[in-house]
């Protein structure tokens, strides 16, 4: 489908459109930045794990991956 990404993971596929990209590209982009932060604004070792499905996490390695999966999807439409 014409302006539409695909997302694999092994013998899954999950198509979004366009609309649905981009709004995932910007919250991708706002957690980078959340994570990045100095702050009050900064999301907390607690909130992070949440966001890793209760998991503890590398704050570096999460942000640059939201980032990098950001651009992405940006890249792409």
């Amino acid at each position: 489908m014409p302006g539409s990404v695909n997302i694999s993971h092994h013998e899954t596929t999950v198509a979004i459109g366009a609309p649905d990209a981009q709004r995932l590209a910007s919250m991708l982009a706002e957690i980078a930045y959340l994570l990045e932060i100095p702050g009050p604004n900064r999301l907390s070792d607690p909130q992070l794990s949440i966001l890793c499905d209760g998991k503890a996490a590398d704050r570096d390695e999460v942000m640059h991956w939201a980032r990098e999966l950001a651009a992405e999807l940006k890249a792409r439409h």
